[in-house]
């Protein structure tokens, strides 16, 4: 199998307009474009009966404590854990490609519908669900893809990982409101192939000028 982005190359930075957030040199950070970025794939296994999309950063810092907080960094050596910025499955194996801002174009406060998605798909939550819980202008289930907003005072870039898997089944035996752990359960015995390809991106200026 084979993946690729005309938004951006593997290993590279990933282009603001496909970000949750942008710098703003008065705020640190503003809400940025948020359009999902292009998307396409090639040599699938013949036997390919649906595809799971999948986008996550796993250097989300482990605690919150400094995280955005005037004078102080999230210092590189903290432990890092997975955030799902998309979950997206039951994507038909006819299709070969998702454009860009196809199923995200703008921010939507308390998030996005879902899980019905294009192409008959379904869109999980991501995990601004959790990061926004408690906000009362914000909260809600965030469904699909929701991009890049990392700490604005972190130490380091933070990578997004976006993995495509061909799976032996149309339909993953989820219901309602699902997450990223929940799909990489039930895919469990159902995968054929997969590729990935990762995106880096930052709100820390004096990172973000080295990517």
């Amino acid at each position: 199998m084979k993946l690729w982005s005309d938004s951006f190359k593997d290993g590279a930075k990933i282009p603001t307009p496909f970000a949750f957030c942008k710098i703003d040199g008065a705020t640190h950070a503003a809400m940025s474009d948020n359009r999902n970025p292009h998307l396409a794939w090639s040599d699938l296994p013949e036997n390919t009966r649906s595809l799971v999309l999948i986008c996550h950063d796993y250097d989300v810092p482990s605690k919150g404590d400094d995280v955005n907080q005037e004078g102080k960094t999230v210092p590189a050596d903290l432990p890092r854990v997975d955030f799902y910025h998309w979950v997206l499955v039951d994507l038909p194996a006819g299709i070969h490609s998702i454009s860009e801002g196809e199923f995200s174009s703008g921010i939507t406060a308390r998030g996005k519908n879902g899980p019905e998605a294009l192409h008959g798909s379904r869109q999980g939550i991501n995990d601004y669900t959790a990061w926004f819980a408690g906000d009362k202008d914000m909260e809600g289930d965030y469904y699909g893809y929701d991009g890049p907003c990392p700490p604005w005072n972190d130490a380091i870039p933070h990578h997004y990982v976006f993995t495509l898997y061909a799976l032996d089944v149309e339909k993953l035996p989820l219901a309602g409101r699902f997450t990223g752990q929940d799909v990489l359960a039930a895919m469990k015995g159902h995968i054929l192939d997969q590729a990935s390809i990762t995106g880096v991106y930052s709100l820390n200026p004096e990172i973000e000028k080295t990517l």
